[in-house]
């Protein structure tokens, strides 16, 4: 639609002379293949309120106004200690910040996973906003971060309660279909000069794992955790 084949070429279209980082998400006009905003906080925000007269019939509301401070309170410390967190690890340049960085994040890490051992959804029993900022990290956690970055103390797959959630939202419908663990680990590990200079990519993890059904009540979720 956009005829491009780099995200970089709707930046430069922009504006020529850009020379920061291209960045996802970002919202381009397929009328003039410009950058309109790569605002990340506010784009699913604006997606969830200014855009709801083009929602498809049934889309699920993932920002509704009764639980806006609730959400936008979990969204919080989400994105600082982990959204956030893996790249204060990844980019330390000093073992006390690495170190920091790595004990806030697996501490809050350990925190989702018992508020998640009771709830099947971060806000209980419908998917909100605050999933969605949680699973763009879990989602590339094992493929990148456990290993590039350095967020090693456990993988993904060795936290029962958060794998499982996880796997639960990667099946549902607009999670799991818009992943490309290809492209991601070729992101990290060809454009972090700094941190992987070979330009090496890891040929796994499997990404069939996020596939594979484990023993568990027929609600589809696992068995290593209870869902409300």
């Amino acid at each position: 639609m956009l005829g491009i084949r780099y995200l970089s070429e709707a930046y430069l279209a922009t504006d020529p002379n850009y020379a920061g980082r291209v960045t996802v998400p970002s919202i381009v006009d397929v009328e003039t293949g410009r950058v309109v905003t790569n605002d990340y906080p506010r784009i699913t925000l604006d997606l969830s309120t200014e855009w709801r007269a083009f929602h498809r019939p049934g889309a699920p509301e993932l920002y509704p106004e009764r639980l806006r401070t609730e959400i936008d309170e979990g969204i919080e410390p989400i994105f600082h200690n982990v959204n956030n967190g893996v790249y204060r690890c990844g980019f330390a340049t000093s073992q006390e910040a690495y170190e920091a960085a790595f004990h806030t994040l697996f501490g809050e890490l350990d925190r989702l996973s018992e508020r998640l051992s009771t709830r099947r959804y971060l806000l209980g029993d419908m998917i909100t906003e605050a999933d969605i900022r949680l699973f763009t990290t879990l989602v590339r956690f094992d493929a990148v971060y456990h290993g590039h970055f350095k967020c090693n103390r456990d993988k993904l797959t060795e936290l029962p309660v958060l794998w499982a959630y996880a796997r639960d939202l990667y099946r549902t419908p607009g999670f799991g279909d818009t992943v490309d663990f290809d492209h991601i680990k070729r992101h990290y590990y060809v454009t972090h000069n700094q941190i992987n200079p070979t330009g090496i990519v890891p040929a796994g993890p499997d990404p069939e794992i996020w596939n594979r059904k484990a023993a568990g009540p027929a609600n589809g979720t696992s068995g290593e955790r209870r869902t409300s």
